[in-house]
């Protein structure tokens, strides 16, 4: 069973930046791909970001047309963290923002977190 916990949420102004974090439990946390996905009220939950593990010490991030350029995914593996930077951000961008874990091996993300709520102000 791996944990998942995000933290950083908050209100902010339209054109401000916030920073997400994501822990993560288990001993192979440097294999995880790490997604983001957000879900805006009365709308469906849609992805945001990945960072996947492509071998050695290699990821690839990944990103939804909507945050490219604003939105960036980093990882901290030491910390079994990962972040999302979110930079301009804009009143479309609120939304709960949850973390999700996808193991080694697995077709899907098996593991969420409870959720951070984002609120972007006009």
């Amino acid at each position: 069973q791996v944990q998942v916990v995000e933290s950083g949420g908050g209100l902010v102004q339209t054109g401000d930046s916030l920073r997400l974090s994501c822990a993560a439990s288990g001993r192979t946390f440097s294999r995880y791909a790490m997604g983001w996905f957000r879900q805006a009220p009365g709308k469906e939950r849609e992805f945001v970001a990945v960072i996947t593990w492509t071998g050695g010490n290699t990821y690839y991030a990944d990103y939804a047309d909507s945050v490219k350029g604003r939105f960036t995914i980093s990882r901290d593996n030491a910390k079994n963290t990962v972040y999302l930077q979110m930079n301009s951000l804009k009143p479309e961008d609120t939304a709960v923002y949850y973390c999700a874990v996808r193991v080694v091996g697995g077709s899907d993300y098996n593991y969420w977190g409870q959720g951070t709520q984002v609120t972007v102000s006009s």
